[in-house]
């Protein structure tokens, strides 16, 4: 069925919109793909807000053109050329194209070139970018990385807390066979009960040194006996 003037100017229009709006476009050449299995690529492709059109390379050519300022050789290219457009994530949209050129080995989707951050890319770059992670999958990692400590934090309470459980201990201090500051006071405490016994013997050894001093009082009398003879 031909297309008619009008047709060609809607579709023109939509690619025109579709590149100006998109952070990335993929053009791929497709060649057998069934109806189910492009009704499944363009499902796999609204999850990540991306979009694939099949057009002809002319129209393609001139929305380019229209949209970017961009002309594209398409000329060359067999088949078909579907044009995916990432509209978020400027990888997210590529990488759904590049699974489906992977599981068919090339034999339905094959990549041509891409426009992706402003510049056109070629067959090789293309299928570089398209392998890279996106934006999404980068985030999950990140993630898993920042909870990976904080989960062994985590267990290593957990554990702790299960030793306390078990050794009806009180306090962390006594998983390590210490004893608390609590039961250590009492033994400063007779240290210092002790301190007061060691005083005693010293008044004792003193009371003791003083008495012969007492002893020699009586020789006093003595003394006047002398004086009393002499008078």
């Amino acid at each position: 069925m031909a297309v008619t003037k009008q047709q060609k100017a809607d579709i023109l229009a939509d690619l025109t919109a579709k590149f100006k709006n998109a952070k990335s476009i993929g053009f791929a050449a497709t060649n057998t793909l069934t109806v189910a299995e492009f009704g499944d690529l363009r499902n796999s492709l609204r999850e990540v807000n991306a979009s694939y059109t099949i057009a002809k390379k002319t129209l393609i050519k001139i929305a380019l053109k229209d949209a970017l300022d961009i002309e594209v050789n398409l000329d060359d290219l067999p088949g078909q050329i579907g044009a995916v457009c990432s509209n978020d994530d400027a990888v997210a949209g590529l990488g759904k194209i590049n699974d489906l050129v992977k599981s068919t080995k090339g034999e339905k989707v094959e990549w041509a070139l891409s426009i992706f951050e402003g510049e056109l890319k070629d067959n090789e770059s293309t299928k570089a970018i398209a392998g890279m992670p996106s934006r999404e999958t980068l985030l999950g990692r990140l993630v898993g990385s920042m909870q990976s400590p904080l989960s062994g934090l985590a267990r290593f309470f957990d554990a702790a807390a299960k030793d306390l459980e078990e050794g009806g201990k009180a306090k962390m201090s006594e998983l390590d066979g210490k004893a608390p500051a609590e039961e250590a006071a009492p033994k400063a405490e007779e240290k210092k009960e002790e301190a007061p016994k060691e005083e005693a013997k010293v008044e004792e050894v003193k009371t003791e040194e003083a008495a012969p001093a007492e002893e020699k009082a009586p020789e006093a009398p003595a003394a006047e006996e002398k004086k009393e003879e002499a008078a």
